[in-house]
């Protein structure tokens, strides 16, 4: 007994792409809230497990983003030659005022609450004519015939992407998720990472130049609008940040659809209450996004000497990771069973769209996806059932978390 409670006292306290830590985190997030809550990592990172510090570092003004100072330090002087950092450094979800305030104010216009409203019966369409095609086989896999294909189609709509380009996103490869995870990245994953890069930024150009000489009445038609007027965004900005909402658009829906379905196949009560009562479907979203978010870190930089996060002293420059899954079931917060599923659970208001000025643009739209496409799965089929619901294989990244693989048949 002695030797096994020794050997797990001595395993690092956090190490997140170790298989077992992908497969659960949650019990090792309760290590850290309990030992350690503001822990300092091999790499030299601050990595906040609780509720009171993660929302602190969100919102507070002490700390930010300062992506390109951050990634020189963990990578050196030459990283920003890399096409994908540099790309990245353009993200609006990477920028400090006043450039972030310049950037999401061009595009914050394509998620008010009124237009994502707007846009429900569009989702319900897409999730039928989804399950029209699919119901006559008796099977699928609930990722990628299912769950990928609503929030793409969406996100492809808003953006303007013409119809007969689409099938390449539809079945374009979904291993971005690497460059977010807080363990650099090899040569050969950052090699990787400019050739996606080169070739998403090859077609947008495309579809931009195509935009200038037809506009719509979408995202990129709009952009490229404020990238003649030069003052407002450059080529470069243009680029990056469509490459971000692309991804961003639909990797967390994805996740939060097929991780919400993992939930509540593998709490069978939960499943049988939401069938019996669909209109606990909006709050159990917000269930589903606290007991397993499909974002799980997020990280900020101390802009200045900070004296006290959690007891510890953070000096200015140093990276601070916030573990969102982790403060979502911080009991401070959540007293009744965090580590339960309860699809009834009041006052559920997770951060796992994060918080402060870099709160998700696309929550809203998130929210509803996955709401109009689990509830219309279980009124359209109701006997649906996991061919494996206890060996769930999660894809092998750690900030964005999500299944490879979902199959089920009924």
């Amino acid at each position: 007994m002695n030797e096994h409670v020794q050997a797990a006292s001595s395993a690092p306290l956090f190490n997140p792409l170790a298989p077992e830590f992908i497969r659960n985190p949650y019990p090792h997030y309760e290590r850290m809230r309990t030992t350690d809550p503001v822990h300092l990592t091999p790499l030299g990172m601050y990595v906040c497990s609780r509720h009171a510090e993660v929302s602190l570092v969100l919102r507070d003004k002490q700390f930010g983003k300062d992506y390109v100072e951050r990634t020189i330090r963990r990578y050196g002087p030459k990283i920003m030659d890399e096409p994908v950092f540099r790309s990245m450094s353009h993200w609006m979800l990477q920028q400090d005022p006043p450039d972030h305030t310049r950037l999401r104010g061009l595009v914050v216009k394509a998620f008010t609450a009124r237009r994502v409203e707007d846009m429900r019966p569009r989702i319900q369409q897409v999730v039928d004519e989804t399950l029209d095609r699919i119901i006559p086989q008796g099977k699928m896999d609930l990722i990628e015939d299912f769950a990928f294909r609503l929030p793409v189609t969406i996100i492809c709509d808003m953006l303007g992407i013409p119809e007969d380009h689409r099938e390449a996103f539809y079945t374009g490869s979904r291993d971005g998720g690497r460059l977010l995870d807080p363990v650099p990245l090899s040569p050969e994953e950052i090699k990787q990472g400019n050739a996606g890069n080169a070739l998403a930024a090859m077609y947008f150009q495309q579809l931009f130049e195509l935009r200038r000489k037809n506009p719509g009445n979408d995202l990129i038609t709009q952009l490229v609008q404020a990238e003649e007027d030069g003052s407002k965004l450059t080529n470069e900005e243009l680029t990056a940040n469509i490459i971000l909402l692309f991804g961003a658009g639909h990797e967390t829906t994805v996740n939060l659809i097929g991780n919400g379905l993992l939930a509540l196949h593998r709490n069978p009560d939960q499943l049988a209450l939401l069938k019996a009562r669909p209109e606990l479907i909006t709050n159990a979203i917000e269930e589903f996004l606290r007991y397993d978010s499909s974002v799980q870190l997020t990280g900020r930089v101390a802009l200045e000497d900070i004296d006290d996060l959690g007891g510890k002293r953070i000096p200015k420059g140093e990276s601070v990771l916030c573990l969102l899954g982790s403060a979502n079931r911080d009991p401070a917060v959540y007293p009744d069973h965090p580590e339960r599923l309860d699809i009834t659970r009041p006052n559920v208001k997770p951060l796992s769209f994060g918080g402060g000025i870099h709160f998700c643009l696309g929550a809203q739209l998130a929210r509803i996806e996955a709401e109009v496409a689990i509830s219309t799965l279980l009124r359209r089929l109701p006997d649906l059932r996991l061919d494996d619901a206890a060996n769930a294989e999660w894809r092998p990244t750690f900030v964005l978390r999500g299944l490879k693989r979902l199959p089920a048949s009924w």
